[in-house]
């Protein structure tokens, strides 16, 4: 092996570790059971983003529809202006 892999490959591995070197206090336990404990105000102001984005779908989606039924007429037009022509030049 060449020295500068092992060397990048003991910096990766320090790096790796810096989150578990730097965390000090090894004696203090987090709390993992308590997963929500906000009141009903976070929970009304995550329902109104919630609602926000609902909302802001609705004209995409009608856009959506729009673009491919003019997408599909254009198709639809091209189509009948080619049968056409191609019925003329017999």
């Amino acid at each position: 092996m060449r020295p500068s892999t092992i060397f990048n490959t003991v910096c990766i591995l320090l790096a790796s570790l810096s989150t578990a070197i730097a965390s000090g206090d090894h004696a203090v336990a987090v709390d993992t059971s308590l997963t929500y404990n906000s009141g009903i105000l976070v929970l009304a102001f995550v329902g109104f983003l919630a609602l926000v984005v609902v909302v802001q779908t609705i004209p995409a989606i009608i856009g959506l529809y729009g673009m491919i039924k003019g997408a599909a007429a254009a198709a639809e037009r091209k189509e009948a202006a080619t049968t056409i022509t191609s019925y003329h030049a017999r």
